[in-house]
């Protein structure tokens, strides 16, 4: 094990990768095998089946053997969140149609993530350790807004706003997902079991704008409420741009 800090090592590992060994046997396992190994490992069995331990039994190795190459299971965890993250092609192209279009396709490449990498949601990306992805992804990102008439600091705040909105988004969709197994009911068990209750208290003449609701109300997709929420989102971004536009034209603003 190493005496660095997890912050030092894992930005060790992350821009320089694993040292090459002064002598003997070349390591059996490659840092970016260890690191797919960890991301199949959390995608199956979530962020809390992960272990050292476990990692280091599904790729054949002993437990000590794996601290070698990784210190712990923070720097594994820093790597694993750097690898899935970065440039995408269809992010890359969508930075010739403009900001709303990128920040259309940045939104659902990060819906994608996070569906497809459920454990990345109980990581702590707040202060993220910033690995050669990750700043890949943020220079992509800034570059992309070129055209848009924000500050930096602007900017930066959107790309935080926006993942919060794609965050929430994916999170409610996932308890959805879960809600079946964890209950032990179906989606049409669970709500045609509280139908007769619902009935009573929609006839009872107490909540008439719920009870004047069409019958496709609650019909709406996961992607259809996803697309509307962004929408949204977006037509308020042009909405300030616009304003502010307007306010810079004026006259009296004129400097």
């Amino acid at each position: 094990m190493s005496d660095q800090n997890p912050l030092a090592k894992s930005l060790q590992l992350l821009w320089e990768g694993l040292p090459d060994p002064e002598k003997g046997p070349k390591p059996k396992l490659r840092l970016e095998q260890i690191v797919a190994a960890g991301i199949e490992l959390a995608d199956s069995e979530g962020l809390e089946a992960l272990s050292m331990r476990r990692l280091a039994q599904n790729l054949g190795v002993g437990t000590m053997s794996l601290y070698r190459y990784v210190p712990s299971k923070t720097e594994l965890l820093n790597l694993m969140l750097d690898a899935v993250v970065g440039p995408s092609p269809s992010r890359f192209s969508a930075t010739d149609r403009g900001w709303r279009e990128f920040l259309t396709t940045t939104a659902h490449e990060g819906r994608r993530l996070y569906l497809e990498h459920p454990w990345t949601l109980q990581a702590n990306w707040t202060r993220p350790v910033l690995g050669p992805n990750s700043v890949a992804d943020m220079e992509l990102f800034m570059s992309g807004l070129l055209d848009l008439p924000l500050k930096d600091r602007e900017k930066m705040s959107l790309a935080t706003a926006l993942d919060s909105y794609v965050l929430g988004a994916v999170r409610q969709e996932l308890l959805w997902l879960n809600a079946a197994a964890e209950s032990g009911m179906t989606d049409e068990e669970f709500w045609t079991h509280q139908l007769p209750t619902l009935e009573r208290a929609m006839a009872s003449g107490k909540f008439p704008a719920m009870a004047a609701l069409g019958d496709d109300t609650f019909d709406s997709s996961w992607d259809e409420t996803f697309d509307l929420g962004l929408q949204l989102f977006l037509d308020g971004l042009e909405s300030k741009i616009q304003r502010r536009k307007g306010t810079a034209n004026r006259p009296d603003q004129a400097r």
